[in-house]
């Protein structure tokens, strides 16, 4: 086995997850976790940079310069918005990021007017069992059939019109973070504030190591990647490798676990490069750590918009493994440790290719390989002759 890696702070972890929980952040609505994120980074001695709105370009300096590498996880989660001031003094809503208003059911929330916040409960439009009956099971599950009821006095438009509520109003939910004996660690938002932890606390094992990495690494927090956009105008342009941080369906059919840590070959955008996530899986197996790989078939990453916003760079994913998924989510501490650990080797790692610091090249020389496939070709026992196969068209 390979020399240790300096250890992640699991307390320290712990930590900094609880208190992230505890900052709403829905997209759009990041300013206060960026500070919060940007103080850590500042306590580690870590320099960074703010994009205008808001993501943090953080850089952990190396022995050179280039081929630069950025690992991403992302500060914003799911929420909603309000969509409509209804006349009984409701909030209909709007999501933000892509989930099912089944989750959103039953859930206190926190309405942040221009002035102030307001609290209340998601609930669907028949809510009394007492009223309704049985039609209450009949109803659809959509955006459409659920409201806010606010805990004011707010039983017409007017009235929660007068307490400031607005159309585009963020809506957050509450987190209910729980940590058990177990090790397991159940909240709302642990996508991907679960990651973000990982993340620092990897940071923190390399700067207090004194270890210097090979090449400069990037982390970057981003704020927009549950609509989509996060890192598409955050790397700096000589960035050759990217490895986002996200979380992990564990569900049938998935190959995720909560006591591992999942490196993704796919996702919706289609594979990953080869190469980068064949060191990730190699790291692992240096470290003995849990690893699994999966595919995740209905699924975008931050490294999906990098690729979009016309990067050219190699691509990899890692994970932690969650159970029930923009919902009321629950990982375990074994988890993360692998997570952070793995964050800790690849910090401290050579560059996949260290040619990869010259963006393009006229030479196939230095051009990667997967499999020897040029030996296989030249094979007679295993591709026929060119001739023959000119004489068997003819």
């Amino acid at each position: 086995m390979s020399e240790r890696h300096p250890e992640p702070d699991l307390d320290y972890m712990k930590r900094v997850l609880l208190e992230m929980l505890a900052i709403p952040s829905p997209t759009g609505f990041t300013d206060t976790i960026v500070r919060y994120v940007a103080e850590r980074l500042e306590e580690l001695g870590i320099p960074f940079e703010l994009t205008r709105r808001g993501t943090i370009r953080a850089t952990l300096r190396g022995r050179q310069s280039s081929p630069d590498r950025a690992v991403s996880a992302h500060l914003d989660t799911i929420g909603a918005s309000v969509r409509q001031v209804q006349d009984n003094g409701r909030l209909a809503l709007a999501a933000v990021g892509c989930w099912s208003s089944r989750f959103a059911e039953g859930s206190r929330v926190s309405v942040f007017t221009d002035t102030g916040v307001l609290r209340g409960s998601v609930l669907p439009l028949m809510a009394s069992g007492h009223a309704f009956n049985t039609a209450i099971d009949q109803m659809p599950v959509s955006w459409d059939h659920i409201e806010v009821r606010l805990d004011a006095y707010s039983t017409t438009r007017a009235d929660a019109e007068a307490l400031g509520i607005n159309i585009g109003d963020f809506v957050a939910f509450d987190p209910l973070p729980e940590f058990t004996d177990s090790g397991h660690i159940s909240a709302r938002h642990l996508d991907d504030k679960a990651g973000v932890a990982a993340l620092l606390a990897a940071l923190k094992a390399v700067v207090e190591s004194g270890q210097q990495p090979l090449i400069d690494c990037h982390p970057l927090f981003t704020i927009t990647e549950e609509t989509g956009s996060g890192a598409a105008g955050a790397l700096p342009w000589d960035v050759s490798e990217f490895v986002g941080i996200d979380i992990a369906p564990v569900a049938p059919g998935q190959a995720s676990s909560e006591h591992a840590v999942s490196v993704a070959m796919q996702d919706s955008s289609g594979p990953y490069d080869y190469h980068l996530s064949r060191h990730l899986l190699n790291l692992a197996a240096e470290q003995e750590l849990p690893v699994r790989r999966d595919l995740f078939r209905y699924y975008f990453s931050d490294a999906h918009s990098a690729v979009t916003a016309g990067h050219d760079i190699r691509t990899a994913l890692v994970a932690f493994g969650c159970d029930a998924t923009h919902g009321y989510e629950r990982t375990h501490i074994d988890s993360l440790a692998a997570l952070s650990r793995l964050l800790t080797g690849y910090l401290l790692s050579p560059p996949v290719f260290a040619s990869d610091s010259q963006p393009a090249s006229s030479s196939l020389e230095r051009f990667s390989h997967q499999l020897e496939h040029d030996a296989q070709m030249e094979s007679d026992t295993r591709v026929p002759a060119v001739d023959s196969l000119v004489g068997n068209k003819a």
